[in-house]
């Protein structure tokens, strides 16, 4: 139900199928996958809510457990919601000149802008009030808004600029990152060699870890959620599914998550921990080694039986290390997951990441393995042009007199907006 975080593109509809063969990586027909996919969403639209990825393109599953997140508890209609100080009242719509659609939900839409007063580039994403009160979701903008304030500090997850509101929208004004999703390049090129797979695992790691060491727990990692900047560098985006509050010791048990990454836990409705982004990060990096997630089916309930039962398979020569760490984190006990006991420390001292220097990889000092070759921001060709050659509707650009609307989604989001301080910035 939640539009994703801006910048990222929307790579068409599912995996495209890949035969886990020895040795090599090899493609089925697209069309088959997008029918499984379809098969998993019909599966999920009929057992619960249903959250998508960047472009609402990848649906996960989600219901409510016998001891659900406080934070997930839906609230009424009439209930407002306080999403922080309101910093930045001034700020709107016609400061921007709005140039390309490069995603939508059934929230609203992320577009390419250009601030007038200055020309840079930002992504904007724009939530429409009514939609987000009548699915009850001001608890998940609350917590997307939230984890997104405290990501200005570290260099692989998206930023949140400012964001404002009018009587009819929400505005979010983020990183412009478009050098394509992870998933669209590894759907162009197949699967990744090891060094090239270590990179990106590696600046993840450190992006999770970061929102470990907050208490947050990510719980939706793909590579739909993974972005490439314009230099190569990881971003990692969506944080409609986080759980703030997670000390290192406690669990919660909210079924949810994208069906291909779901930890055997999360499957039983067992609680979790925040184990679960580790599995979620073996899974990536095994897709990006071989080409398909590690228990992948057509058939959801063959592949939510191989999570749940079947023993991990590493085809082909890939080396010891890159072998032991897949086994790691995909070990089906989340207690004896790697990661389980000192956190990302165990993943960063894994000897698979022993050639990453981890203070050059924070500071960027490593050559990403790939170069998007973007010419500038008004370079598109990493988005779907599904979105592109989209009109934008005029709803988007005008400012309505906040004042003057009686709605209850007037007052439902109060102190939405917001603005850096000098010291965040």
């Amino acid at each position: 139900m939640l539009l994703s975080l801006v910048g990222a593109l929307a790579a068409p509809t599912g995996h495209t199928a890949r035969a886990q063969e020895p040795g090599f990586c090899t493609s089925f027909s697209a069309e088959l996958i997008k029918q499984g996919r379809e098969r998993i969403g019909q599966t999920i639209k009929a057992s619960g809510s249903r959250l998508c990825s960047y472009a609402e393109q990848v649906v996960f599953l989600m219901d409510h457990s016998r001891s659900p997140d406080k934070s997930t508890q839906p609230p009424t209609p009439t209930d407002n919601i306080n999403l922080g100080p309101s910093a930045n009242p001034n700020a709107k719509p016609t400061d921007f000149d709005f140039l390309k659609v490069i995603g939508k939900g059934s929230f609203g839409k992320v577009l390419l802008a250009k601030r007038k007063c200055d020309g840079t580039f930002y992504a904007v994403k724009v939530l429409h009030k009514k939609t987000i009160l009548k699915k009850k979701e001001q608890n998940h903008i609350m917590a997307e808004r939230n984890v997104l304030l405290k990501n200005v500090k570290h260099p692989f997850l998206v930023g949140l600029h400012y964001s404002f509101q009018t009587s009819e929208k929400l505005y979010f004004v983020l990183d412009y990152v478009n050098g394509g999703e992870l998933f669209f390049h590894l759907q162009r090129e197949r699967c990744f060699r090891e060094p090239r797979a270590r990179f990106y695992a590696a600046e993840v790691a450190s992006a999770i870890g970061y929102l470990h060491s907050l208490n947050i727990i990510y719980r939706d990692l793909k590579p739909e959620n993974i972005l490439l900047d314009c230099q190569g560098h990881v971003v990692l985006t969506d944080f409609g599914l986080c759980k703030e509050g997670m000390e290192q010791e406690e669990t919660t048990s909210t079924f949810c998550g994208t069906p291909e990454y779901l930890a055997p836990e999360v499957l039983k409705k067992q609680p979790y921990d925040r184990t679960v982004d580790w599995w979620c990060l073996g899974a990536v990096l095994y897709e990006m080694l071989f080409g398909l997630p590690p228990f992948y089916s057509r058939d959801v309930s063959q592949m939510y039986d191989n999570i749940l039962h079947k023993p991990l398979h590493i085809q082909g020569s890939k080396t010891v290390a890159a072998c032991d760490i897949l086994q790691g984190l995909l070990h089906k006990d989340q207690k004896r997951r790697l990661g389980a006991k000192t956190d990302f420390l165990e993943i960063k001292n894994h000897v698979f990441f022993s050639p990453i220097n981890w203070d050059d990889l924070y500071h960027k000092r490593i050559t990403p393995p790939f170069n998007p070759n973007v010419a500038g921001p008004a370079d598109l060709r990493h988005f779907d042009p599904e979105f592109t050659q989209e009109a934008i509707s005029t709803s988007i650009t005008h400012t309505p007199d906040l004042a003057a609307s009686s709605s209850s989604a007037s007052d439902a989001f109060l102190g939405f907006s917001y603005a850096p301080t000098e010291e965040d910035i």
